[in-house]
């Protein structure tokens, strides 16, 4: 991959690593929303590969390989981080509702009801649903969560399954799995009926307000604070 003059051929290198960028995508798609479209993964990829031909040294000691995946993974982080659209202050709020949760459900050794959890962070019952409502489309896994944290390992090395990795990664996988099933199970009963009928019969938020009798917005609050329970209980994964 090399020109005349001893300096890496980018094109050639493109080429050869553009199978790579594939790679990394798929394996970021493996926990991301359906909404998050694996072309434009790619894409984001295929420009962090670029720069990495362009700016990878031999000089410095590391594989090109290693340098490159680097890239190519931080340029679909930021492409994420441009199409997340909840703020901070509601993603404040949500990392609070997650902590109110978490310490009831040590005290109670239950799930706590919303108005529980209201009172535990100190907001009227309302003021709760409303954050719930603005935090429309949380999910239970974000972009930070692929984070690199500098005291472990990056979570993608520790939790996204590549198909061509070692039974023990694939095993840890199914671990994950059988943990969301379970955590789901945990569920207070009206929340668990809601997230089978949107993620196993796929019903829009419409539809299951009509089933349930409730409205819209409710569903939507409902949802959201599924969400924060799933994520409590799953935090060791993240």
């Amino acid at each position: 991959m090399y020109t005349a003059t001893g300096t890496l051929d980018r094109d050639a290198c493109i080429r050869e690593y553009s199978t790579l960028v594939r790679r990394i995508a798929l394996q970021l798609a493996h926990r991301l929303p359906a909404s998050v479209e694996l072309d434009d993964m790619i894409q984001a990829g295929m420009i962090g590969l670029i720069d990495a031909a362009s700016r990878w040294k031999p000089t410095e000691g590391t594989q090109f390989e290693t340098y490159a995946s680097q890239r190519i993974r931080g340029a679909m982080l930021d492409e994420l981080r441009e199409r997340d659209w909840l703020s901070r202050g509601a993603r404040k709020s949500m990392r609070d509702i997650e902590a109110a949760i978490h310490r009831l459900q040590q005290r109670l050794h239950r799930q706590p009801s919303e108005s529980e959890i209201a009172r535990e962070m100190g907001v009227t019952l309302r003021d709760y649903q409303e954050t719930l409502q603005q935090a429309k489309g949380y999910q239970l896994i974000h972009y930070e969560d692929f984070q690199d944290d500098p005291d472990d390992d990056p979570y993608l090395d520790r939790h996204v399954c590549d198909r061509t990795s070692e039974p023990l990664a694939m095993l840890e996988d199914v671990h994950y799995r059988r943990a969301v099933v379970a955590a789901i199970e945990r569920l207070p009963e009206r929340e668990r009926a809601l997230m089978g009928v949107y993620y196993e019969q796929d019903l829009n938020f419409k539809e299951i307000a009509a089933v349930l009798g409730v409205t819209e917005s409710r569903v939507c609050q409902i949802h959201t604070q599924a969400i924060a329970r799933l994520r409590t209980q799953l935090k060791e994964w993240h």
